[in-house]
Order: structure tokens, then sequence, then C-alpha cells
């Protein structure tokens, strides 16, 4: 197995997934909470997942990405035996398996900025994290200040210059692929994280395994900078997941046309890069929730699966689940799930991806707008003789368009023939049409 253009994520946050306290203790014994992962392993079978991102897994203060230590599973969600047996039950099952990478920053509990707290200028760990001022004091009256990410002082930024802090996390990497046996890596907050870091990480850990794969989170910027100066295989797609959901809730496929024909297009800035979609995730709003028109649902994602780039479903939004921040509170996003089941959304999803699996133009073929208006969008993909026409009708209206291709194609979603120079659309429909 390897990652590929062609694999499908399933993104679970195994702390909000499993039902995890919300604060660590670091004295309760260690659950068996990853079964209940493990136990959801035919459902993802059947959606056709064959990919799996797993949130933070190490253990952490309360969320995962304040870790306190990088080579032990959290107690509550088990041991690392634990984790070892999940990722083994993946793999024989056919599914390849990324864990998040926190790497900027640790949380206040971890041993070196607690050996700081307690020896300060004396400690030597000072080198280890960024702008210690011991002239200065902050809001936990700590007797210094130092740089947090985005400002929170809670998540503690490391100066990745410093080759002992760098040196510590490479090789929890390390250890996490001879002990694991992981596939890849998330890199969290990936826009900030040093580039010599990146790339001797990628290099280091490619070296261990050759098929390794990273994809860094990356929200503005030159998607391509990641690619090409810090050696990872992808990023996060931020731009077209903004765009696929206010394009259907503004009635302007303007906005998702230009995205994809700036980014895939003839000329596109990002042709060859392999780009993570995602609809929803842990940080934002569920889709679901976002949408403005149910009936809207299964038509952007039926946009994922069908754009280039990889994609990814977030846990429990397969079968439409809500989730909203509450005054900048993430847990409404990373509920506990009992089961995983099928709804007729789940069994929309799992045909688009079994379409997508079977078709190479949807996963490796090229990108050619055919046609955009208001609450219209159509465009092509092709590889080697493989022609896809993929169509969208947003109207609560019939819609008729020419896509200006004078022959018949094969709808793979209604299994009927199909004019391309007279495409007749139900409302709120589209077609996936090979020709």
């Amino acid at each position: 197995m390897a990652i590929s253009n062609n694999s499908i994520f399933y993104h679970i946050y195994p702390l909000g997934f499993c039902g995890a306290s919300e604060n660590n203790d670091y004295q309760t014994p260690a659950t068996s909470a990853l079964s209940k992962i493990s136990d959801n392993i035919e459902h993802l079978k059947k959606l056709g997942i064959n990919a799996v991102y797993l949130g933070p897994l190490f253990e952490s203060e309360s969320h995962g990405y304040n870790t306190v230590d990088y080579y032990h599973v959290d107690r509550r969600l088990g041991t690392n035996e634990d984790l070892r047996n999940l990722i083994n039950n993946f793999h024989t099952n056919g599914i390849d398996v990324i864990l998040d990478a926190v790497f900027n920053h640790s949380g206040r509990e971890f041993f070196a900025f607690k050996d700081i707290k307690n020896n300060r200028n004396n400690s030597k760990y000072t080198d280890w994290y960024l702008n210690i001022n011991f002239n200065n004091n902050n809001c936990y009256n700590d007797g210094f200040s130092y740089e947090g990410w985005a400002g929170c002082l809670d998540l503690v930024k490391y100066n990745l210059r410093n080759q002992e802090i760098k040196e510590h996390l490479i090789q929890a990497a390390l250890q996490w692929i001879r002990e694991f046996d992981i596939d890849g890596l998330r890199l969290d907050a990936a826009d900030v994280l040093d580039f010599d870091f990146m790339r001797e990480l990628s290099v280091r850990c490619r070296n261990e395994k050759h098929d390794f794969w990273f994809v860094g989170e990356v929200v503005h910027g030159d998607y391509g900078r990641w690619i090409r100066d810090a050696h990872l295989n992808s990023v996060t797609n931020y731009e077209s997941y903004k765009g696929a959901w206010s394009s259907f809730n503004d009635n302007n496929l303007f906005e998702i046309a230009y995205s994809l024909r700036r980014q895939f297009g003839q000329g596109g800035i990002y042709q060859q890069i392999p780009l993570y979609n995602f609809l929803d995730n842990h940080d934002v709003n569920r889709i679901a929730s976002t949408l403005k028109c149910s009936e809207h649902l299964p038509l952007v994602y039926g946009l994922l699966f069908t754009m280039p780039g990889i994609a990814s479903v977030y846990y429990g939004s397969e079968f439409g689940i809500h989730g909203k921040k509450e005054n900048g509170n993430d847990k409404p996003l990373r509920p506990a799930l009992e089961k995983l089941y099928f709804s007729e959304l789940t069994q929309w999803i799992a045909k688009l991806i079994q379409i997508r699996k079977q078709t190479p133009s949807l996963y490796n073929g090229d990108y050619k707008e055919l046609l955009v208006a208001s609450k219209q969008f159509a465009f092509m993909r092709s590889f080697q003789n493989e022609n896809i026409a993929v169509v969208f009708n947003c109207d609560f209206n019939n819609a008729t368009l020419n896509l200006k291709l004078q022959q018949n194609g094969w709808d793979l979603l209604t299994e009927s023939t199909i004019n391309l120079s007279n495409v007749i659309m139900q409302p709120n429909s589209m077609r996936i049409i090979k020709f």
C-alpha cells in the first residue's frame, strides 16, 4: 500500500470520537478507547475508504495539540500497544494511516518547559523555545515571557533552529514509523513551521520508509512552496474548501470555478500537485451546518470527489451531522460518536467514491472548464483516452445545458446515455458523464 492520488481519506479526531475526558490528570490508568475506532473499520471499508488521518494521539494536557510526551499514547486513549494493534488492523484491511504531528509547539506541561519554569535562566532548555525573556512576565505569572502559536500562550512555540529539540521531534517521528508502521504525517501548523526542519524531517523519515507521505496544514500562501522547499507531498486546500461551500450558499458557482481554473486549469499553478481537499475538519464548522440548503449537501460532496486532488471525509459528516463553533469553542466540532452508520447521504458518498476509484480521469486527469453560470457548472477531466464531464445544477428549477460536445456519453450515476450537447438537469442534481 502507498498513499496516492487515488487515496480517499477518513479524518478522525480520536479524543473526541472516543469520548475522552476533557483534561489529562496524568494519573488515571490507560483506557482502551482506541478499540472503538477498530470497531468501525468495517464502516470505513463499506464507504470505500483506503486511508485514515488520525488526529493527535500522544500524551497531551487536553485537546491533543498541547503535547507533553511524543513517545507515549495519551492515556485517555490507550497504550502504545493499543495504537500498534489499531494500525495493524487498518493495514490488514487495506487502509493506510497517517498521524497528526504537532511539531510547532508544546503544552506548558512538557518537560522542557517545566524545567524552564523551575530553573529559569539556569535551565538547559531555554533555547528550545522562541523569545524567552526573563525580564518580562505573562498572563500565567511565570516571571518570564515567550512566544506562543498565534498568540496562544498555552501552546509554547519551539525554536526549530535548535538542534536538540529538532532531534527530539525527528526521533519521535522515526519511532512512530518503527513502532507503529505508520504511512505518513500530517504536519500541524505547517504554514509557520521552519522549512529547514520540515525538509530534514521528510528526508530522514523517507530514509526510514521510502514512500512515507507528508501533508502540511497550510491556510494561506503559495501551496507549491511547501512542496518545493519543504519536500511535502501535499497541503490542505483551504482555498477550494471556502470556494466550495460559499459558491453554493451564494448561488455563485463562478467562485469555485475561478479557484479550480486558477489552481488546476491550463497554466494552473498547482497542476501537478495533489492538494488535500476537504469540506470540513476539526477546526471548521461541519459542512451540513455551513450550507444554507440541505439539498446542496450531495452536490458539494459530488464536487469533492470529482475535482483534482485527494479527497478527505471528516468523521460523522458522511451521514450529515451538524456542528458549529460556539464562542471559539471547538468541542462541538469534535463529538463522541457511539457508532458510525449509513444514511442516504452515506450511500451517495459511497457511490461517488466507488466511481472515483474506478475512473482514472477523476484522480489522475487534467482539468478543463466547460461551462459556468451562477447556478450551473461543468468541467472535464481527461486521462489518456478517457474523458469525464462533471455537470452541476444547483438551481431549484430544471436546466438544459449545451456542453458544446457533439456526442453522446454514459452517465455513471444514472447508468444512462446522455447527449452532451443537450444535457437535461433536474433541480439540485449532478451528472458524471464518461465519453
